[in-house]
């Protein structure tokens, strides 16, 4: 019988023309965020993907000279935009962001819609015994976002 149900479901879902879902939209940019908070911090770590129809928005937004290439600077300037766009606070204080590390895939990736930024960010804040409650909002303002939030 179990074999019979397999067998209809593969039917069915063959029949309607379900196809695999896709990692994410290409007319969309992927804001996802794990939050890591810690006894004496919060750590946010962001996996960043343009989709192939925003990506050359996004690159003009990290390459501001214009040349093709994305420099320490442009990155280090653009993770800071990133940090402006995030509000974290912890039993009511608001926590400051410093970005802590970041790694960027090549343009050519990006346009293809591979790429992922991927960005590290941390505090310091201190959790109470008692219950606490951590806020965490991305006002982030690119092209067509979207987010996930764990």
């Amino acid at each position: 019988m179990k074999t019979l149900r397999s067998a209809v479901a593969v039917f069915w879902a063959t029949s309607i023309g379900i196809s695999p879902a896709s990692a994410h939209r290409l007319d969309e940019y992927l804001q996802a965020t794990v939050i890591d908070p810690g006894r004496d911090h919060v750590m946010l770590r962001l996996r960043l993907t343009p989709g192939v129809d925003v990506a050359d928005q996004v690159i003009a937004r990290i390459d501001t000279n214009r040349d093709g290439m994305l420099s320490v600077g442009e990155k280090r300037a653009y993770a800071l935009q990133i940090a402006r766009d995030l509000s974290v606070s912890l039993n009511g204080t608001s926590v400051t962001l410093r970005p802590e590390g970041g790694v960027f895939p090549t343009i050519a990736a990006m346009k293809a819609g591979t790429g992922i930024i991927m960005l590290q960010f941390e505090s310091k804040a201190f959790h109470t015994k008692a219950d606490n409650r951590l806020i965490y909002a991305n006002r982030a303002t690119a092209p067509d976002v979207v987010y996930l939030v764990n």
